[in-house]
């Protein structure tokens, strides 16, 4: 097996044992949050809310770090290090703290999660990007292999749920180990040239990006739209589970669904690659949003776990054309020396920022006024900035020349 089979191969496992870990401690976490701990809805907004400012105090540093060291695969050894103490931090610190103090618990856990998964997540897709440009596969057909390894953890995760919510806890800690092993194993060729360019960013560089009026084009697209999926989905778990005669047959068929979707979304990570390289980066995360506000508004309006299943699965359609579409839109838009500075920054860290915004406002909704109405102000909220994108996201692509040099290891 040549280099880039083999690095392909190794990094995809890492994908897929990453979101098992994820998956099987977090896809229920709101469930575990109401029903365990239970917490109200503005209380669970205010526990997401804290998640993502811890996660959006990791991201610039993780990016910067990311781009510093160019392809060495130091920060991916520290998060699998991190991942492998998910269980025991769930059963034995995270739940006892936030039964006994909901803000202490909410601090010590955002703390966690946020450096763990919550900004993990962003320097693992910037780093198996990068491996991708230079060994020429597509990040797609190997993030593909994430989202089998979040399906594979919710088939069974809320049957575990179900028996004993620390089982999937346990579960994770375990798939972490595996993740242990496989970063171990790599191995990826640095030319001179490439450290070079890692070595020659500077905070300079990061701070001349916040004076690029298109960057803060893409970023505004990023908080009104992409950002939204993601607190639309925090709390959704809650909702469905309550269309059913009990909670448990809820948690039960979510996990079915929620499973199902993401082998749909796994199925689309090999297809979106083709579909934005014909559509272009622009068009694509333009469509990836009016797919977004279509969904939520649609969760406001249909009645019945079976019309609120079928929006939901339009996720798998838009998620991986909206990811796929960031990558190539700031590799084609901007230096690709500071990728991960673009994606961490500029996507993530964003992301975040929205979240710790509109979480606590989201959770208040619920209460108020219900999770119907809610989405429907939620999506028409990414129709406005879907909108607004198609005259400020940018057209115009750049080329990139990679020089070969001579060839040094990096463990």
């Amino acid at each position: 097996m040549n280099g880039s089979k083999r690095l392909y191969w190794q990094l995809s496992a890492y994908f897929f044992f990453f979101f098992f870990t994820w998956s099987s401690s977090y896809s229920l976490f709101s469930i575990w949050l109401g029903q365990e701990i239970n917490l109200n809805g503005a209380e669970t907004g205010i526990i997401f809310s804290v998640n993502a400012i811890f996660a959006l105090c990791m991201q610039p540093i993780y990016g910067y770090i990311s781009d510093k060291i160019g392809l060495k695969k130091n920060i991916l050894f520290f998060i699998s290090l991190l991942l492998v103490l998910v269980g025991p931090f769930y059963i034995f610190v995270y739940g006892p703290l936030l039964q006994f103090n909901v803000l202490l618990g909410a601090i010590v856990g955002g703390l966690y999660l946020g450096t763990a998964f919550l900004a993990g997540i962003g320097a693992i897709e910037s780093y198996i990007e990068k491996i991708g440009r230079k060994y020429q596969f597509e990040y797609g057909k190997s993030r593909m292999w994430g989202s089998l390894g979040w399906a594979a953890a919710t088939f069974f995760a809320g049957q575990l749920f179900n028996i004993n919510p620390n089982i999937n806890f346990w579960v994770a800690s375990v798939s972490a180990v595996i993740l242990v092993t496989i970063i171990i194993s790599v191995k990826v060729e640095m030319t001179h040239h490439e450290m070079e360019r890692a070595d020659s960013v500077t905070f300079k560089d990061v701070g001349q990006l916040f004076l690029l009026r298109d960057f803060w084009f893409f970023m505004l697209y990023v908080v009104g739209v992409t950002c939204v999926y993601s607190v639309y989905d925090q709390q959704f778990p809650i909702y469905y589970s309550s269309l059913f005669a009990t909670e448990a047959l809820g948690n039960q068929v979510f996990g079915y669904l929620n499973s199902f979707q993401v082998f749909l979304e796994a199925g689309m990570m090999f297809l979106a690659p083709f579909i934005v390289n014909k559509l272009g980066a622009k068009k694509s995360l333009l469509l990836a949003g009016f797919l977004m506000a279509f969904r939520i508004i649609g969760s406001g309006v249909v009645i019945g776990p079976v019309g609120i299943s079928s929006m939901k699965l339009i996720h798998a359609v838009e998620l991986p054309i909206m990811l796929i579409a960031i990558f190539k839109y700031l590799a084609a838009n901007f230096d690709t020396r500071l990728s991960s500075i673009l994606y961490l920054v500029g996507f993530q860290f964003a992301s975040q920022v929205g979240a710790s915004i509109l979480s606590p406002l989201a959770g208040r909704l619920y209460d108020s006024i219900g999770f119907r109405q809610s989405y429907i102000f939620m999506g028409v909220l990414v129709l406005v900035f879907s909108v607004i994108s198609i005259f400020t996201l940018l057209n115009n692509k750049k080329s990139t020349v990679n020089k070969p040099k001579k060839l040094q290891v990096v463990n």
